[in-house]
């Protein structure tokens, strides 16, 4: 029996595997509104991007608390990460999402949406969040290679992503070898401004 169980979530993790595959390599950005928009897609990523990362059990307020993804700046996704993420869970957990205009609530969040308005503020947000287990995640150009740990790019009208793997271990992040396998490495001069 515990064989099967095993079999079971082993299909289970490679087909949500499959699902992010098929959405980095076939999904294209509609502006038509025939299919989804980049955000819906990106809330999409968001979601699929906690089930490959293992957070240390200490990263969470109580053994009840929600999954949180908080987003800081300006929204970009309006309502799309809200429908995206309404009912799903996450290792268990509910999944929450809070927009926070203060840094320093961002060390409650499990993953945090550095929105492209707060781009000036990278380097604020990684010291505020140093020795938090943070995934950081952001789309302004250079986000990963300045500290970052996963950041969103557009290709041919679809969503890509590279991962700063440096950024996730100083998180106390481990990032799953599938979802590295699909992303660009980049690597950083540890956190900090480069020059």
């Amino acid at each position: 029996m515990r064989n099967a169980g095993l079999r079971r979530n082993g299909w289970r993790g490679l087909l949500l595997f499959a699902v992010v595959a098929l959405l980095l390599c076939g999904s294209r950005v509609s502006a038509q509104g025939s299919g989804p928009t980049e955000y819906q897609l990106k809330a999409a990523f968001l979601f699929n991007f906690a089930k490959f990362v293992d957070w240390p059990p200490d990263s969470f307020a109580s053994p009840q608390a929600p999954f949180l993804i908080c987003i800081v700046g300006n929204d970009p996704f309006g309502g799309a990460i809200d429908s995206t993420l309404r009912g799903q869970s996450i290792r268990g957990r509910a999944v929450a999402v809070q927009r926070v205009q203060d840094v320093s609530q961002l060390r409650h969040c499990q993953m945090a949406f550095v929105s492209s308005s707060e781009r000036r503020q990278l380097q604020e947000i990684l010291q505020n969040i140093q020795g938090a287990s943070v995934l950081l995640v952001g789309e302004s150009p250079g986000f990963a290679a300045a500290g970052g740990a996963i950041q969103f790019g557009m290709k041919d009208d679809r969503v890509r992503f590279s991962i700063n793997p440096d950024a996730a271990a100083r998180a106390g992040l481990r990032v799953s070898s599938k979802l590295l396998s699909l992303a660009t490495i980049v690597h950083d001069a540890g956190g900090k401004p480069k020059g």
